[in-house]
């Protein structure tokens, strides 16, 4: 049932309180399938958690919330299982059943905000583990034919948060289903420093993919804000990917900075870091700002405006290129 003028702000990890014309959810296919025969000469938004996304204005059109449920193994070995899942799952929940069935390759992918069915669109990803690692197919449903298509890795194009969805095939299609290929002989990725000193501390030596979650989501709670609590959207900005040379004129000024390899011999640095060597990690401006322990995270403490998070974002861009010629990309989609 299509309701009209709803407030979004329960749909919006920001709590950015905007309104939509007209607002559905959709739990099936054929739910979906009648809400789009009914979206006429309507703007159409799909929406999943709400978590990555900055509202500036009212939607004047028809939002509809995927809410896909669905855990289904399709496939199995001695070594992996193929779990089908639905788009509408809540991401964090997702990984949790899969720590409980003893599955593995999504445990450093913990606490991310989100539905699943955002997590290949934005090829997701954290601690040394990105989806593309872990995917074997979606099935997306394209808005204008009804027809059901099945996208394999090679198809979505996956790049650093980055996916097809987000480029040629822009609002085209709204993924129903993932299906994921898990370990049952488990992998375990701990190299990063940040969980390497998050294991030592709690005297584990050989970790199991529970500890490496445990460790995860101690680390995310420990430097980022919860969005029940503060609104937000987590990391707003991309890590930029830059060449040696750009490396090399920061390294004149700064002796040690975060920095690792990137894909064709560039490098990937760290968006926060920068932006706090800016000036901007802290700051708050009435009702909003750059959160105090990660400036990569923009707030809302209450009730601002998506605007002026929207306005923020820009003189951070415009400061940090004028202090390193690097032009800051915005990870979260601004509506």
């Amino acid at each position: 049932m299509i309701q009209e003028n709803i407030n979004l702000k329960q749909h919006n990890t920001f709590g950015i309180e905007v309104n939509a014309r007209r607002f559905a959810t959709f739990s099936s296919i054929e739910e979906l399938r009648s809400l789009l025969s009914e979206k006429n000469d309507d703007s159409l938004l799909i929406l999943g958690g709400g978590s990555n996304i900055l509202f500036t204005k009212d939607f004047n059109g028809l939002v509809i919330k995927n809410e896909i449920k669905g855990f289904e193994i399709v496939d199995e070995t001695e070594k992996f299982v193929h779990v089908k899942v639905g788009a509408g799952e809540v991401w964090h929940e997702f990984v949790l059943k899969c720590i409980e069935l003893d599955y593995g390759g999504v445990e450093n992918l913990s606490l991310i905000p989100g539905s699943v069915g955002a997590s290949p669109m934005q090829n997701i990803g954290a601690y040394g583990t990105e989806i593309k690692d872990i995917f074997i197919q979606l099935e997306a449903y394209k808005i204008d034919t009804g027809e059901i298509h099945i996208f394999n890795n090679e198809d979505c194009e996956f790049g650093y948060r980055e996916s097809v969805f987000k480029k040629s095939l822009k609002d085209q299609y709204v993924i129903v289903s993932v299906t994921y290929r898990l370990t049952k002989e488990h992998l375990i990725n701990s190299n990063y420093g940040a969980i390497e000193n998050e294991l030592t501390k709690r005297g584990i030596t050989h970790a199991t993919i529970r500890d490496i979650s445990d460790s995860v989501i101690a680390i995310r709670s420990s430097k980022l804000p919860d969005p029940k609590k503060i609104g937000n959207a987590g990391s707003f900005f991309k890590n930029p990917i830059v060449d040696h040379k750009i490396v090399k004129e920061i390294a004149k000024n700064y002796h040690q900075f975060p920095h690792y390899p990137a894909p064709n011999g560039k490098v990937k640095l760290a968006a926060g870091w920068l932006i706090e060597q800016a000036g901007w990690k802290g700051k708050t401006f009435g009702n909003f700002g750059v959160h105090k322990l990660q400036a990569l995270v923009l707030v809302n403490y209450s009730e601002s405006k998506g605007d002026e998070i929207y306005d923020l974002s820009s003189r951070i861009i415009t400061s940090v290129k004028e202090q390193f010629g690097i032009t800051l990309e915005r990870e979260v989609n601004i509506i």
